[in-house]
């Protein structure tokens, strides 16, 4: 088996705690685009997996892993005055404004994951510019080497695009890379591009969701360090 010389991680629910950071995104929309109506907010909320009353996501939620022009599809059936790309573009802006809780201290974890050698990427179906500014917010961005969202011009996970992206720019092969998400899109994806593929729990998935579709399930990616010890980081 080859050494892990580079990792790709999904971002909502991963590196960003999902139920913290997106529930209050998802009430705003909901709220904005019904001038502040729950009972049609209500109604949307559940057609995407959101309820309003408690702040939880449904497990098969459009919110968790699809991108936002697939959830605008499902919401835009109940506002008949909105445009499409106006939502669309309006989810971006609201992205890009959300305060962020954090699965773990990602500044000094990324600082060791670089620091041990390896090359890291992000794939997420959240938009590109939200997706840097987030990372940037959290301080981590100068980590990076590769960022991906569903607007960047790979394709979306489940599909394996973004990912092989990731190892095209960084000279890699798939067998040395490992896809770290908390969905079963992110997994599927991983193993489609000849990945390994870590779970982790701060999506909405459970673990026995995620352990049909990963060579280990980690509590957070706070755990990584521990992990690539035993299986085969490369080092610098």
């Amino acid at each position: 088996m080859r050494a892990i010389r580079g990792l790709v991680f999904d971002k909502d629910g991963t590196l960003f705690d999902f139920r913290a950071t997106w529930s209050a995104w998802t009430r705003a929309l909901l709220l904005e685009l019904t001038e502040g109506q729950e009972d049609p907010a209500i109604r949307i909320g559940q057609a995407i997996g959101y309820d309003l009353r408690t702040g939880d996501f449904a497990p098969d939620s459009h919110v968790i892993a699809h991108t936002p022009a697939e959830i605008a599809d499902v919401m835009i059936p109940f506002l008949p005055d909105v445009d499409r790309s106006a939502l669309v573009a309006r989810m971006s802006s609201l992205a890009t404004e959300t305060d962020l809780v954090a699965a773990t201290e990602l500044a000094p974890l990324f600082a060791a994951l670089k620091g041990a050698g390896l090359s890291i990427g992000l794939a997420t179906n959240d938009f590109e510019v939200p997706a840097r500014a987030h990372l940037d917010q959290a301080g981590v961005l100068e980590f990076f080497d590769f960022v991906s969202g569903f607007d960047s011009g790979y394709g979306a996970k489940p599909e394996p695009g973004p990912l092989l992206a990731f190892t095209a720019a960084r000279g890699l092969v798939p067998a040395e890379v490992a896809m770290v998400g908390d969905s079963v899109h992110d997994l599927v994806a991983g193993r489609a591009a000849g990945m390994r593929t870590v779970g982790v729990l701060t999506g909405i998935a459970g673990k026995d969701d995620l352990a049909p579709y990963a060579d280990v399930v980690l509590p957070h990616i706070g755990h990584l360090p521990e992990w690539l010890a035993t299986a085969g980081a490369a080092s610098s």
